[in-house]
């Protein structure tokens, strides 16, 4: 059997759902420098926060917040994952929660949706990861 590179794979659809937060920022830069990895593969992805993650679509949390120290912010991240065509989705019903209003919500983010979204977009991808 001949080995299957990468590159010679059809597009995916990938869905991260992205429940940490800033209680936990060494998990916080992997999923979006995947995320960019993959959409550079042509692969559709798509971020969702939720649980503690929606913390990281607060304006001023991922733009203070590094997954180590001296390295690049959360939000440097973020942005790098959006020029490589990232979508990003917030979780409406987790906001309340974390005290958060739509007018405290970065501009980065694309979408907020309710759960059912994140419902759709899990059965309908390819690929799933839970960060």
């Amino acid at each position: 059997m001949a080995e299957q590179h990468y590159l010679d794979n059809e597009a995916k659809s990938v869905v991260i759902v992205m429940t940490s937060g800033p209680s936990t920022p060494h998990r916080c830069a992997t999923p979006f420098y995947l995320g960019a990895i993959l959409a550079s593969m042509d692969a559709d992805v798509r971020i969702y926060f939720t649980m503690e993650g929606v913390k990281l679509a607060q304006k001023g949390v991922p733009e203070q917040l590094t997954a180590m120290k001296g390295g690049k912010t959360i939000i440097e991240f973020m942005r790098d994952a959006k020029a490589a065509g990232v979508k990003l989705h917030l979780c409406k019903p987790a906001m309340p929660g974390y005290e958060m209003e739509v007018t405290d919500v970065i501009a980065e983010i694309d979408e907020i949706s309710n759960a059912s979204a994140l419902a759709d977009m899990i059965i309908s991808c390819d690929r799933t990861l839970v960060f």
